[in-house]
């Protein structure tokens, strides 16, 4: 999966995508699992907040309105999360790459 102008370095939209056929907890687990293993990495943190932020909007656009919210809240609590917690070099890579 490509975001833009931006090549994937993990599987985090497979991922998801694969949750999704078994519903919002699937979604909830591989989000826990995703941020647990790498939500502190610059990189995949970053690739991890691309991926809520477009779900979302793909949801959204196919009027999925459970899903749209849920990845809207966890895009919102992890952007929230990195913005209290990286500073420096990530902070700029996060805020670069997804601006």
């Amino acid at each position: 999966m490509r975001l833009l102008d931006y090549e994937c370095q993990a599987t985090f939209w497979e991922d998801f995508t694969i949750a999704e056929r078994f519903g919002a907890k699937a979604i909830r687990d591989t989000y826990k699992r995703a941020r647990a293993e790498w939500g502190c990495d610059r990189i995949y943190g970053t690739e991890l907040s691309m991926v809520l932020n477009h779900k979302c909007w793909y949801w959204y656009e196919k009027q999925n309105e459970e899903f749209s919210k849920l990845y809207a809240e966890l895009w919102e609590e992890y952007h929230e999360w990195v913005l209290e917690n990286w500073k420096g070099e990530e902070l700029t890579y996060y805020l670069r790459i997804t601006d």
